[in-house]
């Protein structure tokens, strides 16, 4: 678990140094555009291009973040282990074939397990990783 300046001062009760970490795991700066809240800027503005796309017909049925089980409900060991699900930042279909998009500053080893688990459970979903710095 990251310390958060927040968790540092409920555990201490005193302000944090500056060098404690933020709030954010990342860079990216959470934002909100048309009512709906986006982890980055980057991810904003990919859904602003998305909804000129579906505007012009381009592409049809945009979603925002839509989830998807990888994983199932389980017992394991006589424990429960909860559902393991993939949310992507898009999704929509494009010429008949639906696409799932997922906005990234940096691939992480998670969402390439993520990614490669989704590929396998759901082969007939195209997964597009868009570089942020693109966007």
């Amino acid at each position: 678990m990251r310390l958060t300046k927040a968790r540092y001062k409920a555990l201490t009760g005193e302000e944090p140094p500056e060098d404690v970490g933020g709030e954010r795991k990342y860079i990216n700066e959470p934002t909100e555009a048309h009512g709906i809240r986006f982890d980055s800027k980057a991810e904003a503005r990919r859904y602003e291009q998305l909804r000129l796309l579906e505007q012009a017909g381009a592409i049809t049925d945009l979603t925002v973040h839509p989830r998807y089980e990888l994983l199932p409900a389980r017992t394991v060991d006589g424990k429960r282990k909860r559902a393991r699900r993939y949310e992507g930042d898009f999704g929509y279909v494009e010429e008949g074939r639906q696409v799932v998009e997922d906005v990234k500053g940096a691939v992480t080893q998670v969402f390439s397990l993520k990614a490669d688990l989704f590929r396998y459970r759901y082969p007939d979903i195209e997964l597009r990783v868009i570089p942020a710095r693109e966007v």
